[in-house]
């Protein structure tokens, strides 16, 4: 079975924020919410980079660790999912994220600020595929029809790239030796563990 996985090549990314704008089109995310975010590092100087960055879908996933109800749970293909359902909004997988992807519809204290919600590699949610419940609560489900997540599809310049974890990580290899220099893939070896 594929591990699903995102990768962002630093080198090509131009901060367009195409990733963004298709996530929160598809998905119709509430306003407030950015399950995807393009953030500028050294902003300004010499050599800065822009990544694109949601949640990594990590192998042992801090969010799920650390959340009260359990309502994280890892799909056959290594997607990180998260039931709205079970959620009661305490915050311990925002903390617990090193990329910050939990995001929460209002402003206020545990669960007065709603459901949390978070980028879902275009899988949906625990409830039936492609059904209008599912696609309510979190989204198209892209997967279930054979897609990849339209963030990684819109990305103009294929920056962002996602898809079985092998495949992602050859393609960055083979751009890295062709440009022949030492891969700079911002969070991999943080969420990602061999």
């Amino acid at each position: 079975m594929a591990r699903m996985k995102f990768l962002c090549d630093a080198e090509r990314c131009i901060e367009c924020n195409a990733c963004v704008t298709a996530c929160k089109n598809e998905h119709e995310v509430p306003w407030g919410v950015n399950r995807r975010r393009v953030v500028t590092i050294d902003d300004g100087l010499p050599g800065e980079k822009s990544i694109s960055v949601a949640c990594m879908h990590c192998t042992d996933a801090p969010c799920q660790a650390v959340c009260p109800v359990d309502c994280f749970y890892t799909t056959d293909d290594g997607v990180v999912l998260h039931d709205k359902d079970i959620c009661i909004g305490c915050g311990y997988c925002f903390y617990a994220c090193p990329f910050g992807a939990p995001q929460y519809p209002q402003e206020g204290a545990f669960g007065a600020r709603g459901k949390m919600d978070k980028c879902t590699f275009c899988a949906g949610g625990p409830e039936e595929d492609n059904s209008q419940e599912e696609l309510d609560k979190y989204g198209r489900n892209r997967l279930a029809e054979g897609k990849l997540p339209l963030c990684a599809e819109m990305c103009s310049t294929k920056a962002l790239i996602a898809g079985d974890g092998d495949i992602v990580a050859d393609l960055f290899r083979s751009r890295v030796v062709r440009r022949g220099g030492r891969p700079d893939s911002w969070g991999w070896n943080t969420a990602y563990k061999d």
